[in-house]
């Protein structure tokens, strides 16, 4: 059973492009994933097709209209979808790899593209089951965003990476940042590759990286530390490397 990801956009051309390389695309030409993107001008209101429109009680920009929204979103439930419908919109919960983890184990999903000055407040509280952001920052628009989850999303798709063990080691799984990776050749303009990794000792390279990985996270993101799957061995490695940069 495939993956199917529904984006409503006015733009649907902006997603020509992203998924015709690479891994995605061949998960789509696999059927692990399918993107199906519906051009909301085609459920626009009037002559023309309007999808958006003034705000009541003034202000500058425009809002998009509840009407092409709820019609569109009210198709694809109608065609069998049951997933989650995600606005993607800088007031939404900030994306995380758990929350990719968990849109994973779907059979669908519907991300709205927002626009302009944002929805139709109805359309929040009567059709969208939850609020996402990729970030605290502004786009033009809800179309990168849509791709950057469909990204992280389908990866996390059985049969999606060719090596399964992939994802179990990026960053964020177990809440640490990864560890340094390193190839051929073993010097590089008078730089070396760390000595454990070509020992061949597997658990000496295990537990170099478990503790690249903590000092990485421990250096950049030591917010992660809180939430992370750590050890009582963990536990004692971060205060010694907290204790060193006390001096």
């Amino acid at each position: 059973m495939s993956l199917v990801f529904h984006i409503l956009t006015l733009f649907p051309g902006m997603f020509e492009s992203p998924f015709r390389w690479g891994i995605l695309a061949k998960a789509i030409q696999e059927g692990k994933i399918r993107v199906e993107t519906h051009d909301l001008r085609e459920y626009g209101v009037g002559p023309h097709r309007a999808t958006d429109d003034y705000p009541y009680g003034g202000g500058e920009g425009m809002v998009m209209k509840p009407d092409p929204l709820v019609a569109a979103i009210e198709e694809i439930r109608a065609r069998g979808a049951k997933g989650p419908v995600i606005l993607l919109t800088p007031q939404g919960e900030v994306f995380h790899q758990q929350m990719a983890k968990e849109l994973a184990s779907l059979s669908d999903l519907t991300l709205v593209c927002g626009r302009y000055e944002g929805v139709d407040e109805r359309v929040r509280q009567g059709w969208v089951d939850q609020e996402v952001s990729i970030g605290d920052y502004i786009l033009t628009g809800g179309e990168l965003a849509a791709m950057v989850i469909v990204d992280a999303v389908a990866r996390l798709v059985p049969g999606v990476l060719g090596n399964e063990d992939s994802a179990l080691k990026d960053s964020f799984e177990g809440g640490l940042l990864k560890y340094p990776q390193y190839t051929r050749p073993a010097v590089f303009r008078g730089m070396r590759v760390p000595e454990v990794l070509l020992s061949g000792d597997h658990g000496a390279i295990a537990r170099w990286r478990r503790r690249q990985a903590l000092k990485r996270t421990l250096e950049r993101r030591p917010d992660l530390l809180s939430k992370a799957e750590l050890d009582s061995e963990d536990l004692r490695f971060l205060e010694r490397l907290r204790s060193e940069a006390e001096g």
